[in-house]
């Protein structure tokens, strides 16, 4: 029987096998999917957000504790855990060292990615590459990995854990984490959550996964239903605004479109519904999913002209493209009429400025409603563009209710054995909205203190943690 047993295969759950082994505790990690698909939502990541008051190899100039707190208040409208919320940023400035030592490598920031040099550090080789060179330190340490293995239940007594259960087989341990995900790709939950909106449509029917199809929700919901206390609101995610040409699961980072800010985006109807240029696209790209979904049909369309060609990461699938905006709509599948008085109010409402999309500048809209705030000029330069978008979901924040332990808790008293990390407890930090690069945040920095518990509550205590890395 080992010590830990560790359910998942993310980046959450290696960081906290390979915490708990490197404490000299037994580790055997469950993961649901099959190997070539190892690594849930986290082979799609790109980068890490990092706290650093100094410039850091890869990351130029500081981005401080307050900042990036700031940073993510704004994004979440307060709907956070503050005392969580700055273990993680803090825990952010100390990771990187050790995850180098796991053999992981980084670059600096992409030059499509705009904003992010300054606080984003990204992964050479992408998420893939941070989730293989996991596998391989946690298989070179000695953590039994085993695939396919798909937890359904587990055994518990008095909030203690005692097995897990995958079908026939149990798997009993003295200790526990839980990183096996959200439940974005179950499709009744979702359905579930979000019911149906005032014009008798399921929006979660038209809803693509961009990542795993493994995060079923399956354990969330045993653990609900065992008395575990929960935080979050089912229809709250990550979601992110997507081609709508993407696979059901797993399209990952390369389909989402990047244009939002360059130009404008109309429903079904041809019609503006929200301000394209309210903030830089890293901190409010994660609004466009859930306002697409908002959407008659859950659909939406991103429309550029040439000015805005190369200024933005170019999507995998070539846009429509048009030498007019009458032929655009029409190949857009849009009413011509309504999209020609559209596009005409906004470029009349444009008020000339100085163009510059790496600050919040002049260019904005005057009489108009909604607005457009930041980067607004005229769409007038052929040819056009146009991006049919969907709501792409990354992963849910309805989660398990933890403290700076991780550990879960049962009517507010914490399992003495059992801890959560990842995306399965990230509603504590994230009750709304997303920036850049802090799901990893969340995933690394509790991976690792839940790794840490869980060898703690068999006795094994961690030989160099970083001073700040587990609250006292």
């Amino acid at each position: 029987m080992p010590d830990v047993l560790v359910i998942g295969g993310g980046n959450a759950a290696l960081c906290a096998a390979l915490m708990a082994r490197e404490a000299g505790a037994s580790v055997q990690l469950l993961e649901a999917s099959p190997r070539e698909w190892r690594g849930g939502n986290s082979q799609h990541v790109r980068n890490l957000r990092c706290m650093h008051d100094a410039p850091q190899d890869v990351l130029v100039e500081a981005y401080t504790e307050e900042e990036f707190w700031q940073d993510l208040l704004k994004v979440t409208g307060g709907r956070t855990d503050e005392a969580l919320a700055r273990l993680v940023i803090r825990a952010s400035a100390t990771c990187r060292p050790w995850m180098r030592r796991h053999g992981v490598h980084f670059q600096p920031s992409l030059s499509g990615a705009l904003h992010t040099a300054r606080t984003n550090a990204f992964f050479m080789g992408g998420g893939k590459a941070l989730v293989n060179a996991y596998y391989r330190s946690a298989e070179r340490l000695g953590v039994q990995v085993r695939y396919d293995t798909p937890v359904d239940r587990l055994e518990l007594q008095d909030g203690r854990f005692v097995a897990a259960w995958s079908g026939g087989q149990r798997f009993a341990a003295r200790a526990c984490v839980l990183a096996c995900g959200g439940f974005e790709s179950n499709r009744d939950w979702l359905r579930e959550a979000w019911g149906t909106n005032a014009r008798g449509e399921h929006p979660a029917d038209n809803f693509l996964i961009r990542g795993t199809r493994f995060n079923t929700g399956t354990l969330l919901r045993f653990m609900m239903a065992a008395g575990a206390d929960t935080i979050g609101d089912p229809t709250q995610a990550h979601m992110v605004a997507i081609d709508a040409r993407a696979p059901l699961y797993d399209g990952g980072i390369c389909t989402r479109i990047d244009c939002v800010s360059l130009g404008v985006v109309l429903n079904r109807e041809a019609e503006r519904f929200y301000d394209e240029g309210e903030d830089f696209w890293p901190k409010r790209y994660a609004i466009w999913g859930r306002l697409v979904a908002q959407q008659p049909g859950q659909v939406a369309w991103s429309v550029i002209d040439a000015k805005a060609v190369g200024r933005f990461m170019p999507p995998v699938f070539p846009g429509v493209r048009a030498d007019s905006l009458p032929a655009l709509a029409r190949g857009l599948g849009l009413d011509e009429a309504r999209f020609m008085h559209t596009l005409q109010a906004y470029n009349a409402a444009c008020r000339p400025g100085s163009f510059d999309h790496t600050r919040l500048d002049d260019c904005r809209t005057e009489g108009l409603s909604p607005a457009k705030t930041h980067w607004a000029r005229p769409i007038d330069t052929p040819p056009f563009f146009g991006y049919a978008l969907r709501p792409g979901v990354t992963f849910t924040y309805l989660g398990l209710k933890v403290d700076h332990t991780a550990a879960v808790r049962f009517g507010g008293r914490p399992s003495p054995n059992l801890f959560v990390a990842g995306e399965m407890m990230a509603g504590n930090v994230l009750g709304q909205g997303y920036t850049a690069g802090v799901g990893m945040s969340i995933g690394t920095a509790f991976g690792r203190i839940a790794g840490t518990q869980a060898a703690a509550a068999c006795g094994h205590a961690h030989p160099h943690l970083e001073q700040d890395h587990v609250a006292a």
